[in-house]
């Protein structure tokens, strides 16, 4: 039975843990689940298909000393001569560029979908899959992390912060405080997810905190529990929030059985 913390870390009760997070974990199914929902945010993008060949461009031919492509025709326009109306060239067309015909969204069955977020409920409350996503859990952190549902009034940062070192997260916290310079801008690592039933106080307290995501109960998914197709997100639970998400699973530990 999983402890029910305060907001200084301090055991309050024991309570009964609803059999979504006792659950049999499905590596391939929660991945699998994870990129399909992830074409879901994707936007559909392409080119104009005559981009970069609207020029007078013809081949000189043989002759002349001087590579077949195609070069733009006249004598006294800036461009005249100049290789134009293929790839590889000044002002020249994409040799393969992306189309807006391609399709990106992809289709997953409702139960499918819902023994994927019920595998991933499941493994953040099993610490070796926790700690093989690469989280940093303190000697004092039992999994799953439930704490009273105060923790839905915070709404300052510092405070926010003071909670999450009194949880035992502090050395999770340094993990991702420090970023990665990737592709032009600085990356953070995923760090605790919060999942709460009511986010209006709690999202604007955690919002300056690198790695830190607050998600409502109902909505929460595979995206959030399993970031990148990985199960075992480090999460926090309130006390509401976990009975919730044990209601909600409910049907589907009874559909799989």
């Amino acid at each position: 039975m999983p402890d029910l913390l305060d907001l200084t870390g301090k055991k309050v009760k024991s309570i009964k843990a609803p059999k979504a997070f006792t659950a049999r974990v499905d590596e391939k199914l929660i991945s699998r689940a994870f990129w399909i929902m992830f074409t879901h945010h994707l936007q559909r993008k392409g080119r104009d298909p005559l981009a970069g060949e609207r020029t007078s461009a013809q081949s000189w031919q043989t002759g002349h000393g001087v590579a077949r492509v195609a070069r733009i025709k006249g004598e006294k326009n800036p461009r005249s001569g100049q290789a134009a109306g293929v790839d590889s060239v000044v002002k020249g067309r994409l040799s393969h560029p992306s189309r807006a015909e391609k399709v990106i969204y992809k289709n997953i069955n409702r139960k499918e979908r819902d023994l994927a977020t019920l595998s991933a409920v499941s493994a953040t409350a099993m610490s070796e899959y926790v700690e093989r996503r690469g989280h940093r859990l303190g000697k004092k952190v039992k999994l799953p992390l439930v704490v009273v549902d105060d923790l839905e009034k915070i709404s300052k940062t510092s405070r926010m912060i003071s909670f999450l070192k009194k949880m035992g997260l502090e050395e999770e916290m340094e993990r991702t405080s420090k970023g990665k310079y990737v592709h032009g801008r600085t990356k953070y690592g995923r760090g605790p997810l919060l999942v709460v039933t009511d986010d209006s106080k709690v999202r604007r307290a955690s919002g300056n905190i690198n790695g830190l995501d607050v998600v409502v109960a109902k909505d929460v998914s595979v995206l959030d529990l399993a970031p990148g197709g990985r199960a075992g997100r480090l999460t926090v639970w309130t006390e509401s929030a976990f009975k919730e998400a044990g209601k909600r699973l409910a049907g589907v530990i009874e559909d799989e059985a």
